[in-house]
């Protein structure tokens, strides 16, 4: 079995506190993650000052704050990205990746030579989005939580159209639910996409523990993102539903065994 690419998920787990990213990058490293991923985004560029939050995101900060509020406090400064790529690849050995949500996101995670450009799955539909990623000649992964096989098809053709190798995109079963009851993981969509658009796919998981991300690897996924998070307890949106650093390592082992088991 081809080895399965396994991204942790920092996102912005760290709240906005560059020494908090770095210890990230050293758990995941710690824990056997191939990619430490983390989210690049201009707020102000991404939202407007009457977006409201989610419900989770309400549930998990207070309402006190808007969107917008909460997403200034919680993303790092675009200067601060040169130097996680630095830590993860030179002082640590770990491959740095990072989502992009706006063009200027784009370019300067393109300017510092990040190889994988993530789309997440909200930007699925955003035509400009897809098109600048498509130029850009990267190995590309899509989410595809929320979205529906048209709107996939749509991603597909109009990256396809602009210049990317479908060969060179894997695209990512997920519901954008935080966290996601099993009863609505429906994993078998998955191989659904696979069939239906002859790419490769893999899973990005936002379910309790670890169960359902081994059996995609099972099902024949080829990269699993995982949120994780030093510690559940800390405030910010998407804690509670991310592993603690022991249920990280766990998760590695269990889907390298996986492989193993597969022959």
């Amino acid at each position: 079995m081809k080895k399965v690419l396994i991204i942790a998920e920092a996102g912005v787990n760290h709240n906005g506190d560059f020494d908090l990213a770095k210890k990230m990058i050293d758990i995941a490293y710690e824990a056997g993650a191939d990619v430490v991923k983390f989210q690049t985004a201009v707020p102000e560029l991404v939202m407007t000052a009457e977006a409201p939050k989610a419900e989770y995101q309400n549930k998990n900060v207070g309402t006190t704050d808007s969107q917008l509020e909460m997403s200034k406090k919680i993303h790092l400064p675009l200067e601060a990205y040169k130097e996680l790529k630095r830590y993860c690849e030179e002082a640590v050995g770990i491959k740095f990746l990072s989502t992009p949500f706006d063009h200027v996101s784009i370019e300067l995670l393109n300017d510092l030579g990040q190889d994988i450009f993530k789309i997440p799955s909200g930007e699925i539909t955003n035509l400009p989005y897809l098109q600048r990623i498509a130029q850009l000649g990267k190995q590309i992964i899509i989410s595809t939580g929320m979205c529906n096989l048209s709107e996939i098809e749509f991603a597909l053709d109009s990256l396809v159209q602009n210049g990317a190798n479908l060969e060179n995109i894997v695209v990512l079963h997920c519901n954008t639910d935080y966290p996601s009851p099993f009863e609505d993981v429906n994993l078998n969509a998955m191989n659904t996409i696979r069939d239906a658009f002859g790419v490769r796919v893999g899973y990005s998981d936002h379910t309790p523990g670890i169960e359902v991300p081994i059996a995609a690897v099972a099902l024949g996924a080829e990269v699993i993102e995982k949120h994780f998070t030093l510690d559940k307890s800390m405030t910010g949106p998407d804690h509670l539903a991310s592993l603690d650093p022991q249920e990280l390592r766990n998760m590695v082992r269990c889907i390298r065994n996986i492989e193993i088991a597969m022959g």
